[in-house]
């Protein structure tokens, strides 16, 4: 059975509005099934850099830790539901055994690529793919082992100069959210990078604005909910999901989160 655990980090966001990812993850936790869901109790404060260009770093250690330690006693697949994309990092540390077997799926309008050096913000969300890759200059970086060429980015469509460069020479399998309409298109190209596992991750900012509409920093032609769910149905029918992320769900209100929480959870059921 799949478990969740809930991560209401806002700290290695860029954003204004960054501490609204608290109240996103509180209102999607609200409606997952609670014998199988923990919430973490993580720091509210924001922390400092450490001596670093990454900001609040301090307080993004800490949950980084205990992602992993809460990962570390099960080997169910689980949901991370957050916060930032930073999340992840800590999640896919803790995948079971060996990573040369295992893909990434990263589903975001931004590609998440930048380096200390490289960010115009200092904000740790942004640099969170790039770090999964094992970055030796990540403060926080993933265990090595997940190689560029095992990685599908979906949908980013806002994406800086450096990061640019560095996809054009990464090997990373780029996915356009028209592609992603494309029946099997997915499905093919996680098959393609021949890992017979696969971790997921969806920063709901992937979707059109006109799907939802709480994120912090929305970027017009996503991808249409619909076109998501299916693709991740069909993935997840086709190969073995050692976990996944939800994050950076930032609605203003309350009502707005009601207005969203349908296109998030039919997001979750698809993965679980």
């Amino acid at each position: 059975m799949t478990r969740f655990l809930v991560v209401p980090q806002w700290q290695g966001s860029p954003s204004a509005r960054a501490m609204l990812l608290v109240d996103g993850a509180d209102a999607i936790a609200e409606d997952l099934p609670k014998a199988r869901t923990r919430v973490l109790d993580v720091p509210l404060e924001a922390g400092d850099a450490q001596g670093t260009t990454v900001q609040r770093l301090s307080s993004l250690r800490r949950t980084h830790d205990l992602i992993v330690e809460a990962l570390a006693d099960t080997d169910e697949m689980t949901i991370l539901v957050g916060g930032d994309c930073s999340v992840s990092v800590g999640a896919i540390t803790s995948i079971p055994g060996e990573l040369d077997d295992v893909a990434l799926v990263w589903f975001d309008a931004h590609p998440d690529l930048h380096t200390p050096s490289t960010s115009p913000s200092g904000a740790y969300a942004g640099m969170a793919l790039r770090a999964a890759l094992g970055d030796p200059h990540s403060p926080l970086p993933a265990r090595p082992g997940l190689a560029p060429d095992r990685v599908v980015l979906v949908g980013a469509r806002a994406v800086d100069p450096a990061e640019d460069t560095h996809l054009s020479e990464s090997g990373i399998t780029r996915l356009s959210p028209d592609e992603l309409a494309t029946e099997g298109a997915l499905t093919r190209a996680v098959a393609a990078t021949g890992a017979s596992r696969v971790y997921v991750h969806v920063d709901v900012d992937v979707l059109d604005p006109a799907h939802l509409a709480g994120v912090s920093m929305p970027a017009p032609f996503g991808a249409e909910v619909a076109h998501l769910v299916t693709a991740l149905r069909d993935l997840r029918s086709q190969t073995t999901l050692v976990g996944a992320t939800v994050a950076g769900f930032a609605p203003r209100t309350r009502d707005d989160a009601v207005d969203d929480l349908g296109a998030i959870l039919r997001v979750i059921g698809a993965l679980a």
